[in-house]
């Protein structure tokens, strides 16, 4: 039970942290960073930004797999992942804080040296975030090798991280909010209210990771007992071979992008499009009874359906809730539907993809002979910060096209404005839905059955092996 909550407390501060940087960050940034500096400034700025924050993050995530092969070849007393829970999560909590300011008035005086510390700081950041970002999740195959106890530990997890994200949405205006007021005297989301709540993002998920580290430990089974060290070239191959690993990442890579780039900018579509900021609070509120009642379906769910049906079915119903945001107009009754619709799916989807990599760990090993599991692993978190970085880009995007950034009110928005917003924010996402679904439906041969006769046979056979030396 410890060994639950540790891990569950250390999910909830992770989604915390990943909602703040992968959505907020540039929320902070469209409207607050280059506060005080003219218009065409701002958005110049807000370009620059988005466009480094995108490509920092493109291109360090060529190098996750590598850093799973460096935490597959890590060996401590203390396992090979909870060194890197402690220490990636203290340097890019520290990192998260000095984003959320302007460094030092930098932002508006002295635009060279700004990008200079801005890259420093951002790509420290991405790569001890990278660090713990792999071990936390690749953590789950270590605990147990059964399907089903994993679809138990992971509901667990995503149940804390679904409260910890859903949360941040419920709290983070009335957060800045409070925070403004106190220290401007002042009501909106001035610099100083998101300085605020980015500290309380990353104070949470510091000591989050670090309470999972300590509470945590590893399973030391026959299956996990791979003396031989992982080279980078291994670390490559293990991923390209592993052609259910593939093609579950394909599949997921393009559902977390059309994913992200809605939720992305919600507070966007509930300012300028509903003309209703005060109610972005309802957004925490339905996806966090979302979350409390889909994640305990998860393994009840499981034992009638196969993961691959959950997986499309979800998505359904999410094409369902871009029809009602896309015809909803100020109507916050339609737009309440559609966000169930969203959002209760969403947690069933993310599960039945993260038991599929998990179980991808045996498959490789079964059809390989040999085990990666930070390796495998990475590949999950990689495609989120590929739809994160890109989410990055979609909120500075949208905000320079449709005109919504800085102090922009929702009756300065034209019907171009509106149209555009939902091209990018529903149709487009909807699009790369229905073909995820079909990739997973079609391609995806990794049941839990066949995960299941796969342990056996590696059971037997490793067995057999240990009898022979």
């Amino acid at each position: 039970m410890k060994q639950k909550i540790s891990y569950a407390l250390g999910a909830f501060g992770h989604d915390i942290y990943y909602g703040t940087l992968s959505t907020y960050f540039m929320i902070f940034v469209t409207k607050s960073m280059f506060e005080g500096a003219p218009k065409a400034t701002q958005a110049k700025m807000i370009a620059l930004v988005t466009t480094l924050v995108v490509g920092i993050r493109l291109v360090e995530i060529v190098f996750d797999p590598i850093i799973g092969g460096i935490i597959d070849n890590t060996k401590t007393k203390w396992g090979k992942f909870r060194p890197w829970l402690c220490v990636g999560g203290t340097i890019s909590a520290i990192c998260l804080v000095m984003l959320f300011t302007n460094f030092f008035g930098l932002a508006t005086s002295n635009e060279t040296l700004f990008t200079i510390v801005f890259i420093f700081v951002f790509i420290i950041l991405d790569s001890t975030y990278s660090f713990k970002d792999i071990a936390f999740w690749s953590m789950i195959p270590a605990l147990t090798e059964d399907s089903r106890e994993r679809g138990k530990i992971a509901t667990i997890a995503r149940f804390a991280s679904s409260l910890g994200s859903n949360g941040t949405t419920l709290a983070v205006v009335p957060i800045v909010s409070f925070f403004t007021l106190v220290f401007t005297g002042h009501s909106g989301q001035a610099a100083s209210g998101w300085f605020a709540f980015g500290v309380i993002a990353a104070v949470i998920y510091g000591v989050t990771s670090w309470i999972a580290a300590l509470g945590t430990k590893e399973n030391n089974s026959i299956l996990r007992q791979q003396k031989e060290k992982i080279s980078v070239k291994d670390t490559f191959n293990a991923l390209a071979k592993n052609d259910q690993l593939m093609w579950v990442s394909l599949s997921y890579l393009l559902f977390a992008i059309g994913y992200i780039a809605t939720t992305a900018v919600l507070m966007l579509y509930f300012q300028y499009v509903i003309g209703n900021i005060a109610a972005f609070s309802i957004v925490g509120v339905v996806s966090s009874i979302c979350g409390i009642i889909s994640v305990p379906l998860f393994p009840v769910v499981t034992k009638f359906i196969s993961r691959k049906y959950i997986y499309t079915l979800g998505i359904v119903a999410m094409l369902i809730s871009y029809l009602l945001f896309s015809t909803a107009s100020s109507n916050l009754v339609l737009v309440i539907i559609g966000l169930v619709f969203f959002y209760f799916p969403y947690q069933l989807i993310f599960l039945s993809v993260l038991m599929t990599i998990s179980d991808s760990i045996e498959y490789g090993q079964w059809k390989n002979g040999v085990r990666n599991e930070a390796v495998t692993l990475s590949l999950r978190p990689l495609l989120d910060k590929i739809a994160g970085a890109l989410s990055n880009g979609i909120v500075g995007f949208i905000s320079v096209a449709c005109g919504m950034m800085g102090n922009a009110q929702a009756s300065d928005i034209t019907a171009q404005g509106i149209s555009t917003f939902k091209l990018y924010s529903f149709y487009l996402p909807g699009a790369l839905m229905i073909v995820s679904a079909v990739i997973f439906l079609f391609k995806i041969k990794l049941t839990e059955k066949r995960h299941a006769e796969i342990v056996k046979d590696l059971e037997v056979a490793l067995e057999k092996t240990t009898n022979l030396s």
